[in-house]
């Protein structure tokens, strides 16, 4: 089972271990109880935002639902492991799934950092995206190609070997710039 096939089957399992009936869930995750049933049977990718919120109201970090073990040791992730990836949407059902992520650190549990290595794909309607925020905090270094944040009212353009670190809790929204894909790195912190 790859990574984006866990990740509704965790929430579900640790809102069950909880107890928390999937209307107590969705309502504490300003989510719909359609949405939230969605992404537990993997019929729907959630984005990061909502995803931050279900992991805050069950109290677990977001690290969580892409953890493989319980290990507190380092985790070393060679290059040719970090091929299993989980897609997020942006909450725009046009481009549900632009970004492909790859876990750097799935190995390590307790972490409060989530590298990703990210495959970007152009947006098919470039001007119609939707911004979200969550607390937290984002890192992102291109590797390859162009990309733009918006962010707020502001847009950046970023080029290979550029980087950008922000407050999440600003509405942002990070895609290529131009019709080329582009690569990724990026860490995500958010607080328990």
């Amino acid at each position: 089972m790859g990574t984006g096939n866990i990740v509704g089957e965790k929430i579900r399992f640790m809102r069950k271990e909880q107890k928390i009936s999937r209307e107590q869930l969705a309502e504490a995750a300003s989510l719909s109880v359609e949405q939230l049933e969605r992404i537990e049977q993997d019929e729907d990718l959630p984005s990061l935002a909502p995803l931050i919120k279900i992991a805050r109201v069950l109290g677990v970090r977001l690290g969580t639902f892409l953890d493989e073990s319980l290990s507190n040791e380092p985790s070393v992730c060679r290059k040719m492991e970090a091929i299993d990836s989980i897609s997020f949407s942006n909450n725009s059902a046009k481009s549900r799934t632009h970004m492909e992520y790859k876990s750097l650190a799935k190995s390590k549990s307790n972490r409060h950092m989530e590298p990703f290595m990210i495959d970007v794909l152009p947006l098919q309607h470039p001007t119609d995206y939707t911004t979200s925020s969550h607390e937290g905090e984002e890192f992102i270094l291109v590797r390859e190609g162009q990309m733009e944040i918006s962010y707020g009212t502001e847009k950046y353009i970023l080029n290979e070997g550029d980087s950008i670190y922000y407050d999440s809790i600003v509405p942002h929204h990070v895609h290529t710039y131009g019709d080329q894909s582009a690569k990724i790195l990026a860490v995500i912190y958010t607080p328990v």
